[in-house]
């Protein structure tokens, strides 16, 4: 009884596993290509913040302009916003900082003319200072100007732990949930994150924002290519060693 011989067996699977390789070598290559690309953005989004952070305060955005503000184009922009804090309708969302643990403290602020309300991360406390009973000099009152940063809402929560509005715990700035929590309306869909203050060493902490961006693509397109590399000297070992008969 005949059989295939084993060298034509042998051929099939090299010419298998060789274009096996071949479409893994120009997936390792696309993707350290898509990496560079990725490392451009990244380097021109940093750009573009630090850009930002550093500039003038301008005008924080009009209602009417609301909804288009956007991650790319707005998110730690210079902004400033004159207006009047509701000090009685303050919420504290848990914050791990260089301070060490504690809370932001986010109070409505409502312009005179308009009647917009913008919610204002004024900075940090420690935990045995969240009630304003124990930080008085630093519930402003009267019509005071803010300056910071524009940064977006953060909804539900944070990856490991959600809000809970229901019993008024927070650890993400939801600025819808907080709104609704607080009945606050026409409420701005970002927040500032203030300004260090010049009131000397009152509380809350301002300032404290931490304006990072992980860019790791350089080391990710290394390593993609690194595999091709790798693949590709596979491939040439396979094609090196013809099958035996």
């Amino acid at each position: 009884m005949s059989t295939a011989p084993a060298p034509r067996q042998s051929v099939a699977r090299k010419a298998f596993l060789s274009a096996f390789l071949l479409l893994a070598c120009a997936a390792f290559v696309a993707l350290g290509i898509w990496q560079i690309e990725r490392l451009g953005w990244k380097r021109d989004l940093i750009a573009r913040v630090d850009s930002r952070v550093h500039a003038a305060p301008v005008q924080a955005p009009a209602p009417t302009q609301w909804q288009k503000i956007n991650q790319q184009d707005d998110e730690y922009k210079h902004i400033q916003i004159t207006g009047e804090f509701d000090n009685s309708k303050e919420t504290y969302v848990y914050a791990s900082t260089a301070l060490g643990a504690g809370y932001w403290v986010l109070t409505p602020l409502t312009t005179p003319d308009g009647g917009e309300t913008i919610l204002i991360n004024r900075g940090f406390v420690p935990l045995d200072k969240k009630s304003p009973s124990t930080r008085l000099d630093g519930q402003i009152k009267g019509t005071v100007t803010v300056t910071g940063l524009l940064r977006l809402s953060e909804p539900k929560g944070t990856l490991l732990r959600s809000n809970v509005p229901q019993d008024d715990r927070w650890y993400s700035r939801d600025v819808a949930a907080i709104a609704a929590k607080r009945n606050l309306s026409n409420v701005a869909p970002y927040f500032i994150d203030a300004d260090k203050s010049d009131r000397g060493d009152t509380l809350p902490v301002g300032g404290l924002t931490q304006v990072k961006f992980p860019n790791s693509h350089l080391q990710y397109a290394i390593t993609w290519f690194a595999m091709a590399f790798m693949t590709l000297a596979f491939l040439w070992y396979l094609l090196r060693h013809s099958p035996k008969s």
